[in-house]
């Protein structure tokens, strides 16, 4: 390793060091003022002090605090990311941080005094995380501002790209750059990179060559390979809209790729199991309901199944079917064009919505104003064709009816038992464009904590049967 690699390496190590005991900072002053606090909540004093008793888990949440962070890029390139980037970054690290925590309450026999002082800690420590944070950074800028702490980086590209990149960058990015030299690789030979490496003390080349041969580019990031020097290359040259870059390999060789959908990530992974526990939390407490809604059906209109199966589009188009409670009357597809020719659309798009579809029996109606109707979508989720949040799946023929290319990118993410739009106003939208609008919506900002505002954001709207039809 460099001597300038070792140095980054010790500032990182170090600033995880200061973290941790910032951490330990914090909850020893949770401990200091847990008396106010206890008196102030009216909680009894149960004659402990400091640590006493939960010392151990002091000691997990201490070292543990700076590895999540280093985990979610706190401390990659933070000198170049907003300020609510590198906010983001350490709120989502300290919720998954309050998460352990949360299991060690539950399980552990703790007091509420230790309780209180597990919780304070937390929040005294994020503060001064983020205080620490903003310190480090405006200390590093300033000092690079005065010539100190500046990285030594190359240009490498045609005047006109070099110039519209620096135009082009978020304010602040580049405070803490000292750009040695513009290299315009396409009429410059290779060899004088190399040149400039040696004698600039160079630590990054940032590669603009648009127009440049790939192969010139390649030679160009060898040097900087054998030379140890970081090589960015810009990606301009795919202009994407909403695609983020990544990098991954197959069979060993590199790729460069746009993903316009989420990233296998543990956020996905805690999705899937949060989709096969809440559908058993679902089906395990409104079990009841599944009886009364199978006896009501068969009386209310025999001559079908209590379920209803239908074939919608699933993740990228894939087929599968679906469970639902049935509402309708037992003809009720082949009705359908009679239905459509009769009363119309009222959604404007491929998708059919009609407030008062005439194939719908009364119990029917009960079933659907409270979204009972949709329990056995359940067994879709375990069986792993849905989730509980996501896009709803259209029927085959719905898909097919669809004209615009970039509605399909609904079917980028696994279809949901609820999602956006429902809580939006569920039928009350009745323009396709806006309910797609709200898909994509969904997906690329999609999250975790997304889905739980979701879930949280439907219990209501079914409740008081909001838009419902």
């Amino acid at each position: 390793m460099s001597d300038r690699g070792s140095k980054q390496l010790f500032s990182i190590q170090l600033l995880q060091v200061a973290d941790a005991i910032l951490v330990w900072v914090g909850f020893a002053l949770a401990a200091a003022v847990r008396g106010p606090v206890r008196n102030i909540l009216g909680m009894s004093d149960l004659g402990e002090s400091g640590f006493e008793g939960m010392t151990w888990v002091v000691y997990i949440v201490v070292p543990l605090t700076p590895l999540v962070l280093e985990r979610f890029g706190h401390y990659d390139h933070f000198l170049s990311k907003r300020w609510s980037q590198r906010f983001s970054g350490l709120f989502r690290g300290i919720l998954i941080v309050v998460f352990i925590v949360g299991i060690v309450v539950v399980f552990g026999k703790m007091t509420d005094t230790r309780r209180l002082i597990l919780g304070s800690g937390i929040l005294f420590s994020f503060a001064l995380l983020w205080v620490r944070d903003q310190a480090t950074t405006k200390v590093i800028k300033a000092r690079a501002a005065y010539g100190g702490f500046r990285e030594r980086v190359v240009l490498a590209g045609a005047v006109t790209e070099t110039a519209t990149f620096l135009e082009e960058l978020e304010h602040g990015v580049s405070e803490t750059w000292k750009i040695v030299a513009h290299f315009d690789l396409s009429k410059r030979a290779v060899r004088e990179l190399d040149e400039i490496i040696k004698n600039e003390s160079v630590q990054r080349v940032i590669f603009l060559s648009q127009h440049t041969e790939f192969e010139r580019v390649a030679r160009a990031v060898e040097v900087c390979e054998v030379q140890g020097v970081e090589a960015w290359i810009g990606a301009s040259f795919l202009q994407t809209q909403v695609a983020r870059p990544s990098f991954d390999s197959i069979g060993g060789l590199p790729m460069l790729v746009f993903r316009s959908t989420p990233e296998l990530s543990w956020q996905l992974f805690a999705k899937k199991l949060v989709d096969v526990v809440g559908a058993l939390a679902i089906v395990g407490i409104s079990f009841p309901l599944w009886i009364v809604a199978m006896v009501g059906i068969r009386l209310a209109s025999p001559g079908a199944p209590s379920i209803f199966t239908q074939q919608r589009s699933g993740l990228y188009g894939k087929p599968f079917w679906i469970y639902k409670f049935r509402t309708m009357v037992p003809n009720a597809e082949k009705l359908l064009a009679d239905v459509k020719e009769e009363h119309g659309n009222e959604v404007d798009g491929p998708a059919f919505k009609l407030q008062s579809d005439p194939r719908i029996f009364g119990f029917g109606n009960f079933l659907r104003k409270y979204s009972i109707d949709e329990l056995p979508q359940m067994i879709n989720v375990l069986k792993g064709e849905m989730s509980l949040v996501g896009p709803r799946p259209l029927p085959l023929h719905e898909i097919d009816a669809i004209v615009n290319s970039a509605h399909r990118r609904r079917l980028s993410m696994k279809p949901g038992v609820t999602c956006l739009w429902q809580i939006s106003g569920r039928s009350d939208i009745t323009d396709f464009d806006e309910w797609v609008k709200l898909d994509v919506e969904y997906i690329d900002r999609w999250s975790l904590w997304e889905d739980f505002r979701i879930l949280i954001k439907t219990v209501p709207a079914v409740l008081f049967s909001k838009g419902a039809r």
